[in-house]
């Protein structure tokens, strides 16, 4: 089974080297896949160009897409692209993140493949980038591309919350997992699972003297343990590819990713907006930060992008 089919890469008009493209033509050329490179293009001096006519501002629009459109031919030169049906797009929009969302909505991709820089500072909790948005709202699975390579007889490894009662958790990570395989199929590597857990809240420790802190810590890792192996068993994931630590996910999934040398995170993301997001944002966003390998972002089933086409 292909782990894609239709593969959308956005190219990234601010660096030379195009990682994102990289990785999606290995990709194509693993699964089979077609794809569309896109460009989101915007030039602010238009807004200035009100008092001309429709037509001359058509022409002034057309003239910037039919040169972006130019330079993606020739950057394709530099590149293999035999027996690798690609279609180039290059989309008049202010909003990247839009832009992207709604070609992926149209063409029907199920992965939007794009590059992403470790934005360092205070100012990214508050200025959320494209990828953020992405990882919120995107219809289909999202590849957060590093520098890392994918070699083959590699580890993908897919993060699971075992301990959700919901059944929208058990179903997220049935796909995570799902697409975790899917991916490992296609580069010939195997998947590891990982679950974090809580350790002893402290507060509770710190007024109840008497609290055994290392009998409450071992039955939350047992419990944890048990859930895991009873959904890798399902999969057929054996027990040493089975990771339970200590910790929150954010910490614990980059030091085990860096640990495995994996090539691949793969974690589910459920969408959230508002004030709480842009300052706090989710695990995935968190994740992308630090680890040194490529992210694959999985949305629940039946989400529905708040983007409107």
């Amino acid at each position: 089974m292909s782990c894609v089919a239709n593969i959308l890469v956005v190219l990234d008009p601010e660096h030379q080297q195009q990682k994102a493209l990289n990785r999606a033509l290995q990709l194509a050329r693993i699964s089979g896949a077609r794809m569309t490179i896109m460009l989101s293009i915007y030039d602010f001096s238009y807004e200035m160009t009100t008092m001309l006519a429709a037509d001359e501002r058509n022409v002034m629009r057309d003239s910037l897409i039919a040169d972006r459109k130019a330079w993606i031919a020739d950057l394709l030169e530099d590149y293999n692209t035999r027996d690798i049906a690609i279609e180039i797009k290059v989309v008049w929009h202010n909003r990247p993140f839009e832009a992207i969302i709604e070609t992926a909505i149209q063409g029907q991709h199920d992965v939007i493949v794009k590059a992403t820089h470790v934005r360092d500072g205070f100012a990214t909790l508050f200025f959320t980038p494209t990828d953020w948005h992405l990882l919120r709202k995107a219809p289909c699975h999202v590849l957060l591309v590093k520098e890392h390579d994918w070699p083959e007889q590699g580890k993908v490894l897919a993060a699971i919350h075992t301990t959700g009662e919901h059944q929208h958790h058990q179903s997220l990570n049935q796909r995570v997992t799902e697409a975790a395989q899917k991916f490992a199929g296609c580069l010939s590597s195997e998947v590891h699972l990982v679950n974090a857990y809580p350790g002893a809240p402290i507060t509770i420790a710190a007024e109840i003297p008497e609290f055994d802190t290392t009998n409450y810590r071992q039955a939350i890792e047992d419990n944890h343990r048990l859930a895991l192996a009873e959904h890798a068993r399902a999969y057929g994931i054996p027990e040493s590819a089975q990771h339970v630590l200590e910790g929150l996910p954010e910490q614990v999934i980059p030091e085990l990713a860096e640990q495995l040398d994996a090539e691949l995170v793969v974690l589910g993301t459920i969408g959230r907006t508002g004030f709480s997001a842009a300052l706090l944002g989710n695990t995935a966003e968190h994740v992308i930060q630090t680890i040194n390998c490529d992210l694959l972002a999985v949305k629940p089933e039946g989400f529905v992008s708040p983007v409107e086409v």
